[in-house]
């Protein structure tokens, strides 16, 4: 039995995986849709060349945009695309004018390559305080820490790459707005996953994961009234992959993006209530977090080597998830995880399966 009422309607569109698959935050699984989209235009490109195959279908990447756009909140001539979030994130940091000595404040789930990209440029990096343990900014210090300093811009992760957690981005933006300081966010982990109109100055994110369009294609969206707009286009482009997510869009927004919003975060929920305490696994979300993905601390004393292992160990099983290292939230843990982010097609069994697994893995 489906968790979700649209499970049945998500798996008939896609081919059955061989095995579990628990790991959309990875890479999501694309439909018959966008596989037979991206085959079909590389066949025109070796038909008609490819510069002419790309004129053919002006239209329809016009309108894709519009698609991509709106659930982002912007506007088509406002986005951009390369080739992966982090190609968004380089190619925003590259052409916008910032100040030699820039300061950026982040929340503390940021993602470590994100960091490095930051810290590569010498930028001045604060982690902006909690709320809660779960790792929620605390809007109201950020409120007034805004009152005695203002940093060149605030970024933050929307969802990261190291648990669960949405991070309230509407309500960061409007309070960086009202002290006239921007904001970026990093949408990889929440586009078609939580709502992602936001108001926000920047925002970029990846087709792969929740989207479940192809790898290679990434976006980034620069508000023109609020910063000077960049050229960030890449001049190489995988139009296939662009034609691909742009069908992957559009069936999310067939189906209706806050009904996929509302059913992803009731899979979380339920898989929250399945796995807490199973084998002395620890679930590190809100049961009511409204977002798809669940972290489970390991069984105590175990280290990151036992965590791969067990990652290892239940993909032998059939079962596939992520083991999270540190590397990805580096100001927030020391620990890794496992990291479990089913899509709508998940099935109660799908998680009995892993909750058994688990029980003979822990104590």
């Amino acid at each position: 039995m489906y968790v979700s009422e649209l499970g049945e309607q998500w798996r008939r569109a896609r081919l059955r995986p061989e095995i579990v698959h628990l790991d959309s935050a990875a890479a999501g699984r694309s439909s018959n849709a966008v596989i037979g989209s991206i085959s079909a235009h590389l066949w025109r490109e070796t038909e008609r060349g490819s510069y002419v195959a790309a004129e053919d279908r002006a239209d329809e990447i016009a309108r894709d945009k519009r698609d991509l756009a709106s659930l982002i909140g912007h506007t088509a001539d406002e986005l951009a695309f390369r080739e992966s979030a982090r190609a968004a994130l380089r190619a925003l940091l590259t052409y916008w004018n910032l100040p030699m000595s820039t300061t950026v404040w982040v929340a503390k789930n940021e993602f470590g390559p994100n960091l490095v990209e930051f810290e590569r440029r010498g930028y001045a990096v604060r982690p902006l305080p909690d709320a809660d343990l779960a790792g929620h900014v605390d809007t109201d210090a950020l409120e007034n820490m805004l009152q005695f300093e203002q940093p060149d811009f605030i970024h933050v992760c929307h969802v990261g790459s190291a648990s669960g957690v949405v991070q309230p981005v509407t309500r960061i933006v409007e309070i960086a707005h009202a002290a006239a300081v921007p904001v970026v966010i990093d949408m990889a982990q929440s586009a078609g996953h939580t709502p992602t109109v936001t108001g926000a100055d920047v925002v970029y994110g990846t087709s792969r994961k929740w989207l479940t369009g192809p790898r290679g294609v990434g976006f980034v969206a620069v508000r023109s009234d609020a910063l000077r707009p960049v050229e960030v286009e890449s001049s190489e482009a995988f139009v296939a992959g662009r034609l691909g997510l742009g069908v992957a869009v559009s069936e999310l927004l067939a189906i209706g993006q806050q009904r996929v919003f509302r059913e992803l975060a009731a899979i979380g929920r339920y898989t929250r209530e399945r796995l807490d305490g199973i084998g002395s696994w620890e679930v590190l979300e809100p049961i009511d977090e409204p977002s798809a993905i669940t972290t489970l601390a390991p069984p105590p004393g175990w280290q990151t080597a036992d965590v791969a292992a067990a990652r290892d160990k239940l993909f032998s099983l059939g079962i596939l998830v992520t083991a999270a290292d540190s590397w990805r939230a580096p100001l927030a843990t020391e620990q890794s995880v496992l990291r479990v982010s089913p899509h709508l097609d998940v099935e109660r069994e799908d998680l009995d399966r892993l909750a058994d697994a688990l029980r003979t893995m822990g104590y």
